[in-house]
């Protein structure tokens, strides 16, 4: 990689990203809220095209679809513009694209939806009318002249009309591998409630298809090849004495026939992670994930046909659990090992391909303390679409040509100046029971040594089987709150994953009990650093983290002088028992929910509580936080209750969201507690 030619065209290029002025301090609501310039992008796999979402020019609380066309030579003396742009209409908003190959992409859109669901999607309301979102996926040609619903098929036959409505609302054809040695087939499945998933060959050049197979019986298909689309794993779920088992069948290289695989099976109330990667073409051997034989997800090989594991993994990292392994699609080396990849502060990628460890070496010299990612790339490497991104900047996107000249395409958020937010370190504390605990850090810009901070907020992650990063911040709340002279601390505590089975099991059956502790432990260790008064701590949570709010506002001794609940699981009775409904769920997780009930304790609420929820949330319903406020009111009268209308759980966020729930937590923190 020519690194001089890259430097000398990129200090050319910067001038042309800093057209927006310095963002005055702090870092307002309206900065965050804003819809980013340009965000999502991905290249087509020939490298002609690039897709993503920007900043809608006709409405900017929405984003329109964009299309770059790549053919020919770019010139990369300036910042790469798109050729068109499609604007959302008044039902459907774009969120999202991934670009394929024959000039064809496909497009994601958000619609609100009020109307009956019955059980379909994440809500569990059988009757009446529910207020959701329905997320549809488009197929859409090269300048988006052309789109249309993904290639459904023949209407079910027999079903009955709750299974109808919950097709039309939900996708039931959906990509599942870009086959990249095809110039024009993708492989495709599509879902009957009757029969189970077909796969089928599609042709993006003429929209004709051709049905391959289908999942038998209780056996269902796992990973496919990504060679030719062909089953390489199996899964079923088991009973054998009372125990219900996870068992794959994997492709024997002797018979090549599949064969179940004992070495494999995982009691799931014992919860190992075991993950099937890739299939090795060499050998014939498999690339697994698992926590079987260490604390953290570490990737061994196995042998099909001796039933055995490799004596080592074949990539392991001593503090963060491995994800997955990269392989090569080009045709001269297809499947060979490129890299792995591990839950770092963000996702990262060590590579072992001298080519690839060389480009990442170049591009992290080039953008030095930033997190580099290549997001797509051509099969011979001559193009390379780049997100650059740190806690401080917000994500990046750049053309790497020839593996020696970059393009500017855009910064998502060119107006947030870096220089005014403070950077994110990792860190470990140990819990009151030694449990070590790692969380993530973030100071005020310029808390000196010896300085007290104007107050500090425990901010846990949600889930609680998640993990948090030490990268850009999409909500904007770590530098939101930073940037008003808080420290933050997120913990990953015990429940989080990617840290080791040891903290994720911990968490079982604690909920608002040793779960719980872990955040009070965070606070006291911020306040014994001196970094902070003992007066001055709040947490703030949403989903999983609002639950924690709730707990804190009951539980007794709490060191926090407030608490925010966002989105927050007030009823813990109520969700285990929907949880419940299903039984592998309830064997693998639902048991682990149970532990104080922030609703069976409310006449203990001993702070003051913001609750805000969306109305269109399915995944936490509104009720979880409407009669949490209701029923702690009459004890901590200074609790407020902010209803979003039309925000729903999980992001994307409208810029209307941001607004309203971000100044509702300044001006809690200002007033009510006192911070």
């Amino acid at each position: 990689m020519t690194q001089t030619l890259l430097k000398s065209g990129f200090i050319a290029l910067m001038a042309s990203l800093a057209t927006a002025p310095a963002l005055a301090e702090p870092l307002t609501a309206e900065a965050i809220a804003k819809q980013a310039n340009v965000d999502g992008l991905s290249m087509s796999l020939e490298g002609d095209m690039l897709v993503g979402v920007v900043a809608n020019p006709n409405d900017p609380d929405s984003l329109a679809a964009a299309y770059w066309d790549l053919s020919g030579d770019i010139d990369t003396s300036k910042p790469l513009t798109p050729t068109s742009i499609t604007p959302s209409n008044k039902r459907m908003k774009f969120v999202g694209a991934s670009a394929l190959k024959q000039k064809m992409s496909l497009w994601g859109a958000n619609q609100a939806y009020t109307g009956s669901m019955g059980d379909c999607g994440e809500t569990t309301v059988g009757t009446g009318a529910t207020k959701t979102f329905i997320r549809k996926t488009f197929l859409g040609n090269e300048k988006i002249t052309d789109i249309d619903d993904m290639p459904n098929g023949p209407k079910e036959v027999g079903i009955n009309k709750d299974l109808q409505r919950c097709m039309e609302l939900n996708n039931v054809t959906r990509l599942e591998s870009i086959l990249p040695l095809e110039p024009s087939k993708v492989i495709i499945t599509r879902f009957s409630p009757k029969s189970g998933t077909h796969y089928f060959k599609y042709d993006l050049a003429t929209g004709k298809d051709k049905f391959l197979y289908s999942d038998n019986g209780s056996i269902v298909i796992d990973e496919i090849n990504n060679r030719d689309g062909m089953p390489i794993s199996k899964y079923k779920g088991t009973y054998k004495g009372g125990v219900y088992y996870d068992t794959y069948y994997l492709i024997d290289p002797k018979t090549n026939k599949f064969t179940l695989e004992e070495p494999l099976s995982a009691n799931i109330e014992e919860r190992n992670d075991v993950t099937v990667l890739a299939r090795d073409e060499n050998d014939g051997s498999y690339f697994i994930a698992t926590d079987k034989f260490s604390d953290k997800v570490a990737i061994y090989k196995y042998n099909p046909s001796s039933d055995e594991f490799s004596d080592e993994p074949v990539f392991a990292h001593p503090e963060f659990s491995a994800r997955g392994v990269i392989t090569s699609s080009r045709k001269e080396d297809f499947g060979q090992v490129l890299g792995f990849t591990y839950a770092g502060a963000e996702t990262e990628t060590y590579w072992v391909d001298p080519e690839m460890k060389s480009i990442q070496g170049g591009l992290d010299g080039l953008f030095p303390g930033k997190h580099v990612s290549m997001l797509d790339r051509t099969a011979d490497n001559n193009r390379i679409l780049i997100e650059v991104s740190s806690a401080t900047t917000p994500p990046a996107f750049y053309l790497l040509i020839d593996k020696s000249k970059l393009a500017v395409i855009g910064s998502s958020r060119p107006w947030i100046d870096p220089a005014q937010l403070s950077e994110t370190e990792l860190v470990y504390y140990t819990a009151r029971d030694g449990l070590k605990i790692p969380a993530y850090l973030t100071e005020p810009k310029g808390l000196k040594p010896g300085e007290k901070a104007r107050g500090a907020i425990i901010l846990p992650h949600g889930g609680p089987w998640a993990r948090d990063y030490g990268g850009w911040d999409s909500t904007g709340w770590n530098q939101f709150l930073t940037t008003r002279g808080f420290i933050v601390l997120q913990p990953n505590y015990r429940g989080s994953q990617g840290f080791g089975r040891e903290l994720h099991l911990a968490g079982d059956n604690e909920w608002g009990q040793k779960m719980q502790d872990d955040k009070d432990d965070a606070a006291a260790w911020l306040v014994a650093s001196g970094k902070v008064d003992a007066d001055k701590l709040a947490i703030f949570g949403y989903s999983y983290g609002g639950f924690a709010a709730m707990a804190a506002t009951v539980r007794p001794n709490s060191p926090f002088q407030c608490a925010i609940a966002g989105a927050g699981v007030s009823n813990l009775a109520k969700v285990r028992n929907n949880w419940g409904r299903n039984k592998r769920q309830r064997k693998r997780q639902a048991q682990t929910l149970t532990g104080m009930d922030p609703m069976d304790n409310t006449e203990k609420a001993n702070i003051p509580i913001l609750v805000y929820h969306g109305d269109r949330d399915v995944r936490v319903p509104l009720f979880h936080g409407t009669e949490f406020y209701k029923a702690v009111k009459k004890y901590q009268p200074d609790s407020r209750l902010v209803v979003v209308k039309d925000m729903p759980h999980s992001m994307p966020w409208w810029p209307t969201h941001h607004r309203e729930s971000l100044n509702a937590i300044e001006d809690f923190l200002s007033t009510t507690c006192g911070l």
